[in-house]
């Protein structure tokens, strides 16, 4: 059986639904994602499309699309904050404090040469992306 993890947006009206596990975990530091989030940093999860559903208020969902890069959506009721989709990618990110059963164990920190909080906890620090992802793949010191 599957593991199934649920969340919802600020007021409950969206529920979101992510089975199995992600295909990564981490910490972003590009501005987009910290002025998004309103936060110096941002936890994300990263799903395979297919592992995410909306299993409660999908007429509550909007859409804010920046960039082809990021889809990222959230409740029109209380704007609180869901998922980003990364069609170019072929990822969702799901916030990790939007699913809180989640056992988030981050394994990377990207666009790290943009932040605003250093953080010393040994996991590697990409300066943009994974070269998979189109990045440069390369590492800056913490």
């Amino acid at each position: 059986m599957s593991q199934q993890h649920t969340g919802n947006c600020f007021c409950g009206a969206v529920e979101v639904q992510a089975t199995g596990a992600p295909e990564a975990m981490g910490y972003c530091h590009c501005a987009s994602c910290r002025s998004w989030s309103a936060g110096p940093v941002n936890a994300f999860t990263l799903w395979k499309p297919e592992n995410v559903a909306v299993t409660r208020g999908a007429e509550y969902i909007g859409h804010f699309q920046k960039t082809a890069m990021s889809d990222r959506q959230f409740c029109t009721r209380c704007g609180g904050h869901l998922m980003t989709h990364h069609a170019p990618l072929g990822l969702t990110d799901v916030y990790a404090a939007t699913i809180p059963t989640l056992d988030f164990q981050p394994a990377v920190h990207v666009n790290y040469a943009e932040t605003v909080l250093p953080m010393k906890d040994g996991l590697p620090k990409l300066k943009d992306f994974p070269s998979e992802f189109g990045g440069s793949g390369e590492t800056v010191p913490e």
